[in-house]
């Protein structure tokens, strides 16, 4: 009998490790990996080139009702096109991710993109990150997965993100945005940032990519063994 084809959530705040974790297990698993922040971040980014600012509704629901937005993988980088255009990097500097959260907070925007989510994942075989998946994207999803870190860890992963990237930025400046952010994500009326109540909590603090894999690795495969009894 052919493997079911699984919807994974992984949710959890910014640094957590979510994006590095939710590429590499869809890799292992030949799934679609669905990075939905970056979606966040596409918008933003299509936004701030526009002049639309966070509280034009108007604007926003115009540019979300038309914009396209895709995921490719080549070679070991997962990218994220939008309108036909190449902003994986471009999505990923200090400005714009402090946009995103603005423009997160838009209903309009979170409909339209959940929708675009929901559409990406109802076949199944997808792995998907952000912050609201387990709780309002798929509720239902097969597995669901919350994944933290201590926040000053969080704060240092962000730094060598960005200054491997070649961005100047100060590690106390990035600590602060990354504390705001979490604020900003659990305290926001809409589909705020929470543990679903059936995910399973798993603390990246002090692990490495590859054993916080290993261990998704082995609920998938249980999970799997679980639905194949259930089936017979």
């Amino acid at each position: 009998m052919e493997d079911k084809k699984l919807i994974i959530a992984i949710d959890g705040p910014s640094g957590a490790g979510k994006s590095t974790v939710g590429k590499e297990l869809a890799k292992r698993l030949g799934y679609l990996y669905i990075d939905t922040g970056a979606m966040y971040r596409g918008v933003a980014l299509k936004a701030k080139e526009r002049g639309i600012e966070p509280e034009d509704e108007k604007a926003l629901s115009q540019l979300v009702s038309s914009i396209q937005i895709s995921f490719t993988s080549g070679g070991e980088e997962n990218r994220i096109l939008c309108d036909g255009e190449d902003v994986t990097h471009a999505i990923r500097s200090p400005e714009i991710s402090r946009f995103a959260s603005e423009i997160s907070k838009s209903r309009i925007v979170r409909e339209a993109l959940v929708r675009m989510q929901r559409e990406m994942g109802k076949e199944g075989g997808g792995v998907l990150e952000g912050r609201d998946i387990g709780t309002v994207v798929f509720p239902d999803a097969d597995l669901k997965f919350y994944l933290d870190a201590d926040p000053e860890e969080r704060g240092r992963r962000r730094f060598r993100e960005f200054s491997e990237k070649g961005v100047e930025v100060d590690f106390k400046e990035t600590l602060k945005e990354v504390v705001e952010r979490d604020q900003n994500d659990m305290s926001r009326s809409l589909s705020p940032l929470k543990r679903a109540d059936d995910a399973i909590l798993i603390d990246s603090t002090c692990r490495s990519v590859d054993e916080i894999v290993g261990e998704m690795c082995r609920i998938v495969a249980e999970k799997r063994r679980w639905d194949e009894t259930d089936y017979r």
